[in-house]
C-alpha cells in the first residue's frame, strides 16, 4: 500500500480527543460517528500549495533502497501526473507510539513481545519521541508522549497482563497521542496477536481516523489459530490497519522479534520526501488520491514502493 505523511504547513489530525492516562469510557451511542466539527478538525488537509509525499522503497527482500534520484519517481494526483519540485531523503526525528497488547490471549508470547518493544529505544536519536498505550479489556495511555525513552521501557517491563482484547480502542488512543508530536515522521507500532474482541470503537471509526491522519502504522504479530478477532482472522485485522497507511505487518516468525523492531526503525528513517504543487488548485475539501510509480535505474532488481493513498484539499 501507500503513504502520504503530511504537508509543509498544517496537518490537522484525528477526530476526537482523549485525556491522557485514562481508559476509554463507555459511550451512550457506541456506533455513533464523531461529532461533525471534530471530524472536520481531524482530517489531514493540505493548507499550502505544496504537497509532501513520504515514500519508502525496498527490494523484494524488504531491504530499504537508497540512492535513487528525483527522475526515478513519478507522482500522480487523481491520475494526473505532477511535477516534482522538491526531493530529499533525510533522517528527521521520529515520533513512535507503541500500542502494546497485554491481554490474556498473549499468554506465553508476552515476555518476548516486551523484548521486541524495548528494542525501539536502543536506536533512538536526539529529538525522537515515544509514547505507550496498553490494552487489555480496555485501553489507556500508560506513558504520554516523551523524549525519555526509559520511561516507556520501564513501564513495559512492569505491566501485568490479563483480560480480553480492546485492540481497536488502543489504536485509536495511540493515534490521538502520537499526533501531538511536532516531528514530521510519526508512526504507530502495534504489538499484538490481533485478537480484537472488546473494543467500543468500530473498524469503520478507526479506519476513518487512520485515513485522516499522517501516521504510519506497523504491526508485529504473535498469531495463534487466527480465530481470535471479531473482524476476521487475527492477521486480517492487523494487515488491514497497516495497509491503510503504507506501513507493514510483520508476523512474529522467521527471525528474532528484535530484528523486526530494527526493520521498522530502518523503514521509518529511510523514506524519500517528494513535493509537488497540485495542478488542480481547487480549495474544495475534496479527497485526492495519490499514486507513485518507480522508474528504477537499469541493473537494479525489482523494487516496490509504499505510500499513503491520498490527502484532503483545503477548503474555504
Amino acid at each position: 500500500m501507500r503513504v502520504l505523511q503530511g504537508s509543509v504547513a498544517i496537518a490537522v489530525m484525528l477526530a476526537a480527543a482523549f485525556a491522557q492516562q485514562v481508559a476509554i469510557e463507555p459511550r451512550a451511542r457506541p456506533n455513533a460517528q464523531p461529532k461533525q466539527e471534530e471530524a472536520r478538525a481531524g482530517r489531514l488537509r493540505i493548507d499550502t500549495t505544496l504537497v509532501l509525499v513520504p515514500v519508502e522503497v525496498s527490494d523484494m527482500l524488504n531491504h530499504p533502497v537508497s540512492g535513487l534520484e528525483k527522475q526515478n519517481f513519478h507522482v500522480f494526483d487523481d491520475k494526473a501526473e505532477q511535477k516534482i519540485i522538491s526531493f530529499s531523503m533525510e533522517d528527521d526525528p521520529i515520533a513512535v507510539g507503541l500500542v502494546f497488547d497485554i491481554s490474556g490471549s498473549m499468554g506465553a508470547d508476552l515476555p518476548q513481545m516486551r523484548h521486541a518493544a524495548s528494542q525501539f529505544f536502543k536506536t533512538s536519536n536526539p529529538g525522537d519521541e515515544f509514547c505507550l498505550v496498553e490494552l487489555a479489556s480496555d485501553a489507556h495511555v500508560a506513558v504520554p508522549l516523551t523524549q525519555n525513552a526509559a520511561d516507556v521501557d520501564y513501564k513495559l517491563m512492569s505491566s501485568k497482563g490479563g483480560g480480553t482484547t480492546a485492540l481497536l480502542d488502543g489504536v485509536y488512543l495511540g493515534l490521538n497521542e502520537v499526533r501531538k508530536s511536532k516531528n514530521l515522521r510519526k508512526a504507530l507500532v502495534i504489538i499484538s496477536d490481533g485478537g480484537e474482541n472488546h473494543s467500543r470503537y468500530t473498524p469503520g471509526e478507526v479506519k476513518n481516523a487512520i485515513v485522516e491522519s499522517d501516521v504510519l502504522i506497523y504491526a508485529i504479530g504473535a498469531f495463534g489459530n487466527g480465530m481470535g478477532s471479531n473482524y476476521g482472522g487475527d492477521q486480517v485485522l492487523l494487515k488491514n490497519l497497516t495497509d491503510l497507511t503504507g506501513g507493514r505487518m510483520f508476523p512474529g516468525v522467521g527471525m528474532s522479534l528484535p530484528d523486526f523492531a530494527d526493520k521498522i526503525v530502518i523503514d521509518l528513517r529511510n523514506r524519500y520526501m517528494l513535493g509537488y504543487t497540485p495542478t488542480d488548485p481547487a480549495r474544495d475539501g475534496r479527497y485526492h488520491h495519490i499514486a507513485v510509480k518507480l522508474d528504477a535505474p537499469r541493473g537494479l532488481p525489482k523494487l516496490q514502493a509504499h505510500w499513503r493513498t491520498g490527502y484532503y484539499a483545503p477548503s474555504e
